[in-house]
């Protein structure tokens, strides 16, 4: 270069600004830089609040188009009916041994006559515990009687008429009076429900006499096992109202059964103080050659099949006998 020229006063002034420039926009990036660093943090922290507010307790704007599922009314359950109270328990101790014996020969005026003769009997039979269990006419008061476990004609198992927490009342075999002497109907009588063992019943037996019929009803489901059949004349009617399965036995001395069996029910005759030389004059179902018609001293005569069906019953099943 020539001396004259300006490259002399230039380079070193150019050489300043050629290092100056850069070193200053250096500087500039640089807190382009800072800057640009700082407001993504800040963006990113902004973003990150925005989220834990999301995510906070405010519950969530549910659209109107959401589909709500009811909540189910829950069933409400039966509450079992529960057993009356009635009479307060009774826990003396007594001695059955002295108190009159209820079997199918006593009369004992002491036991009240059935004053519900038609009334449905529960669905239980009783049998007493040990030799015997105390009776009473009324529970308020003291025992009359004693009804034992085990007797040569049955009739110890009883159905209930009705059942308490402590008591029940049951019907019995035997009467209050012959009929000569006063009210010879079917008798009852309470036990303590601490006295006896208890078994489900779920056949009964009903006869009606006006419409010639004779039914097995089990679990409420009747089975016609007769649709004629003799019963008491004028003088020596067959007794109404309710009573039960005394026992089940066969008789040869007796004929006219031809070997079927005989169905003794706890009633006996209202007409009759005894009948064949005996002091009893119970009533039963049995077979006879006659059976049809109000011909008999108060039994009910009936076909081998009927009292084939009726002599498989258990004891104690409850029979009732209308008009």
């Amino acid at each position: 270069m020539g001396e004259g020229s300006d490259d002399a006063d230039i380079s070193p002034r150019a050489h300043a600004v050629s290092v100056a420039v850069p070193a200053r926009r250096r500087r500039v990036i640089g807190w382009v830089l800072i800057g640009g660093i700082a407001m993504l943090v800040a963006g990113v922290i902004v973003v990150a609040a925005l989220q834990l507010a999301g995510s906070g307790t405010a519950a969530p704007t549910t659209s109107a188009s959401a589909e709500v599922t009811p909540t189910p009314t829950p069933t409400a359950t039966p509450t079992p009916t529960p057993t009356p109270v009635g009479y307060p328990a009774n826990t003396a101790v007594y001695d059955v041994t002295v108190l009159p014996q209820v079997n199918v020969f006593a009369v004992i005026p002491g036991l009240p006559v059935d004053d519900q003769p038609f009334a449905i009997s529960t669905a239980e039979r009783a049998l007493p515990l040990g030799i015997g269990a105390p009776v009473w006419a009324d529970p308020a008061g003291e025992p009359v009687a004693y009804l034992p476990r085990e007797l040569p004609f049955d009739g110890t198992t009883v159905p209930v008429v009705e059942r308490q927490q402590n008591w029940v009342k049951v019907l019995l075999v035997g009467r209050q009076a012959v009929p000569s002497a006063g009210d010879p109907s079917q008798v009852a009588g309470w036990l303590r429900t601490a006295d006896v063992e208890f078994a489900p019943t779920a056949d009964s037996v009903v006869v009606s006499i006006s419409a010639r019929t004779v039914d097995i009803v089990r679990s409420g489901v009747s089975e016609r096992v007769a649709t004629d059949f003799a019963w008491g004349a004028d003088l020596t009617p067959t007794p109404l109202g309710r009573a039960y399965i005394m026992t089940t036995r066969v008789v040869p001395e007796y004929g006219y059964t031809r070997g079927h069996p005989i169905v003794y029910l706890s009633v006996q005759s209202p007409t009759l103080d005894g009948f064949g030389g005996a002091d009893v004059a119970v009533t039963a179902f049995h077979y006879h050659d006659d059976r049809s018609g109000p011909i008999s001293n108060g039994c009910i005569r009936l076909d081998p099949s009927a009292i084939t069906a009726l002599a498989a019953l258990p004891l104690g099943t409850p029979v009732t006998i209308s008009p």
